[in-house]
């Protein structure tokens, strides 16, 4: 999932951001395991039934959130997100 050309380097805060190759590996093997949300972004992804909304969230950032984010962004949605607990955040997952 690439970044929105329209959001800026600074609109957002990650810890450490030289683990995002392993949260994407990460995320890769949770959407195997979350059939549900696959079935949604195969079956809507190209339809944007979610386009014009803006959703935001906070919850705690884990793999398994990100994979109900980005599913979220690609059914079209405008997400902005917060993690509720820093304790149970997931760095790279962020």
């Amino acid at each position: 999932m690439n970044k929105p050309e329209n959001v800026a380097a600074a609109d957002y805060a990650v810890r450490d951001i030289s683990l995002a190759d392993y949260g994407r590996k990460e995320l890769d093997i949770a959407e195997t395991e979350m059939p549900g949300l696959m079935a949604l972004r195969a079956d809507y992804g190209e339809d944007k039934p979610l386009k014009g909304a803006r959703i935001a969230g906070s919850l705690h950032m884990t793999i398994q959130t990100a994979v109900l984010i980005e599913t979220l962004v690609e059914l079209g949605a405008s997400v902005r997100w917060a993690s509720c607990n820093i304790f149970s955040t997931q760095d790279h997952a962020a």
